[in-house]
């Protein structure tokens, strides 16, 4: 069936919205940040170098989900899987980290708000969604950092649900956080729509049975 023949979707009760790439960006790059606070820690690197190790590194690295851990254990391997990333990234751009508290304040620093922003397109869509009654939910492979940083953008009060891959314990494309994010909702899979803009986002929601429309932001 062709998609100028296909049925329409039938109008959601909820949305499940991706987050990076999707709601919120980084104002400026990785690098950037990484090479200025490296720099205050005598590591010179440069912040392109630092963003092409970056990809690489997190496109390798294993899912950020940590079934069955909660609370502190859930926050220390948080930041030990980050600790692992950030060490590897700077071993790839042949600067060593100089300390292990540099990896510390990079983690931190990334929970501040005022490293992100909210694409201009997204603020009236989700204002003018939750006020017509439908139920919104994040389902991001992050982790609990993300709760604090929609606060600080001025998202939180949207969103009934904030499902994070590292306390889901398992990252998309696994159905298994869209599926928390439905029990959150107290919806089924045909009365929502997930809105993401990769492949993961693609996979992940129809694994759930959920109809998912891709985001291509330039």
């Amino acid at each position: 069936m062709s998609p100028a023949t296909a049925p329409p979707l039938p109008t959601p009760r909820g949305l499940l919205i991706d987050a990076m790439g999707t709601l919120i960006d980084l104002r400026r790059s990785v690098g950037s940040t990484y090479a200025e606070l490296a720099a205050r820690h005598g590591v010179q690197v440069e912040a392109a170098t630092i963003d092409q190790a970056f990809g690489a590194i997190y496109r390798q690295a294993p899912p950020l989900a940590f079934p069955g851990l909660t609370g502190e254990e859930l926050g220390r391997a948080e930041r030990r899987w980050w600790g692992e990333r950030i060490t590897a990234v700077f071993a790839a751009a042949d600067a060593p980290l100089a300390t292990p508290a540099l990896g510390e304040e990079l983690f931190d620093s990334f929970a501040n708000p005022d490293l992100w922003q909210v694409y201009p397109d997204v603020v009236e869509p989700l204002r003018r969604w939750h006020g017509a009654g439908i139920k919104l939910a994040v389902v991001s492979n992050f982790d609990q950092r993300l709760i604090g940083l929609l606060a600080g953008l001025g998202l939180e009060d949207v969103f009934q649900a904030v499902i994070v891959s590292s306390a889901a314990g398992a990252a998309k494309p696994s159905p298994i956080p869209f599926q928390l994010a439905l029990e959150a909702l107290g919806l089924g899979a045909d009365q929502v729509w997930h809105v993401g803009d990769s492949p993961e986002d693609v996979a992940g929601a129809a694994a759930a049975g959920i109809a998912c429309l891709r985001i291509r932001r330039p």
